[in-house]
């Protein structure tokens, strides 16, 4: 879009970060390899660039939610293997096949389509199989998956790659959730010991399940959010300090430049429903985000702050579509172009998207992938620099 491109609001994405959050998480999981999962456009930091940078990282291998996330990786030039995380929808064998994308299964119905699509390859197309343990979103229930192994082997034109699982609540340090989590890595052990020859790849964890159960690691883990330097939920950073690992830095940060500046009385209500009246008088600055760019409403009467010159400065009235307007306090030396940090740090203090999803009653990775198409990313290194522009 060419709006990014003149705008004077954009996302820091720091590849330096990736590369290092990759390298963590590989040594946490190490003898497992690292399946960097790069679905939603990278968490809204840019796909074919976050999977690169995670590649040089140590990961070996990626995985996304659709057909079309896998083709732009190849598109980009990526060529390490990609698996898609949920079956192919009908009429998605073809291209995810010319694709070179290793799709997973969860029903016999979606075998024809992908052995007739496979059949033009010189090798066996490997496939997935996916286990529902207890997340109930996707997968052959557990009674099922010998059968559906089976249909996979007995399949000409296919192999059987890998069998995996997903953990629903290994974020959670309560007794509940901990004995739920060890009861679908029970199941899933039991299903894979009904399965014959052990399939060459088992994997179960997601980030929360690699930092916090040893036990799921399997072959392979899939992390996600914690790529990006985020830490599932508050148990899992306990665990992850607990263990002595490197921190995870932050890949994203968002900013943008002051586009206007007024000094108001006190008593005025800036913005929308005039909700507010300024305590005192103060000089108001307009930013050039709003909630078309993932900056959400709520955020107003949650109370956030911005950083302006390293200080917390709370929002003046509520965020519109375009924009938001920010009560700097009374005399504050601000003007046009100075640099506002919505996400990220500047100066000492430091905005997270874990403090906006505290806020908002949400979790970081909707903060994350909420962050608009229409904002602009700009690869940067841990030192300042700029890196190849982030693909979008």
């Amino acid at each position: 879009m060419t709006e990014g491109r003149t705008r004077p609001a954009w996302a820091e994405v720091d590849l330096d970060a990736v590369r290092h959050n990759a390298s963590v998480l590989a040594r946490v999981a190490a003898p497992a390899g690292l399946m960097a999962v790069v679905k939603a456009d990278g968490y809204g930091h840019g796909a074919p660039a976050v999977a690169r940078a995670a590649l040089e990282g140590g990961a070996t291998s990626l995985a996304v939610a659709l057909v079309d996330e896998g083709v732009e990786l190849r598109q980009a030039g990526v060529t390490e293997p990609v698996l898609l995380l949920s079956e192919p929808p009908e009429g998605a064998a073809e291209a995810l096949v010319e694709a070179g994308l290793t799709p997973t299964v969860a029903s016999v119905g979606a075998l024809g389509p992908l052995a007739a699509a496979a059949r033009r390859r010189p090798a066996s197309l490997g496939v997935h199989v996916k286990v529902d343990t207890g997340m109930h979103r996707v997968g052959v229930a557990p009674e099922g998956a010998a059968d559906l192994v089976a249909a996979v082997r007995a399949t000409p034109g296919l192999a059987l790659e890998g069998v995996w699982t997903h953990l629903a609540v290994a974020d959670g340090g309560g007794e509940e959730d901990r004995a739920f989590t060890a009861g679908q890595l029970a199941r899933f052990d039991a299903v894979v010991a009904g399965l014959g020859p052990r399939p060459p790849v088992l994997h179960a964890a997601n980030s929360a399940g690699t930092l916090s159960w040893p036990a799921a690691r399997y072959d392979l883990v899939r992390c996600g959010i914690a790529l990006y330097g985020v830490l599932p939920s508050r148990a899992v950073a306990a665990d992850f300090a607990a263990a002595g690992a490197e921190p995870l830095r932050p890949a994203m940060a968002l900013r943008a430049q002051v586009s206007a500046v007024r000094e108001l009385e006190a008593g005025e209500r800036p913005s929308y429903g005039r909700l507010r009246p300024l305590p005192a008088r103060s000089v108001v600055a307009t930013v050039p985000l709003g909630y078309a760019d993932g900056v959400p409403r709520a955020l107003f009467a949650a109370g956030c702050s911005v950083l302006v010159a390293g200080e917390r400065r709370p929002l003046a009235g509520m965020v519109t579509m375009d924009q938001i307007v920010v009560d700097c306090g009374p005399g504050a030396a601000v003007s046009v172009g100075d640099e506002v940090t919505l996400l990220g740090r500047q100066g000492t203090d430091e905005v997270t998207a874990t403090e906006w999803a505290g806020l908002l009653g949400t979790i970081p990775y909707e903060v994350l992938c909420g962050i608009g198409p229409r904002v602009p990313r700009r690869p940067v290194t841990a030192a300042g620099g700029r890196e190849e522009e982030v693909a979008r």
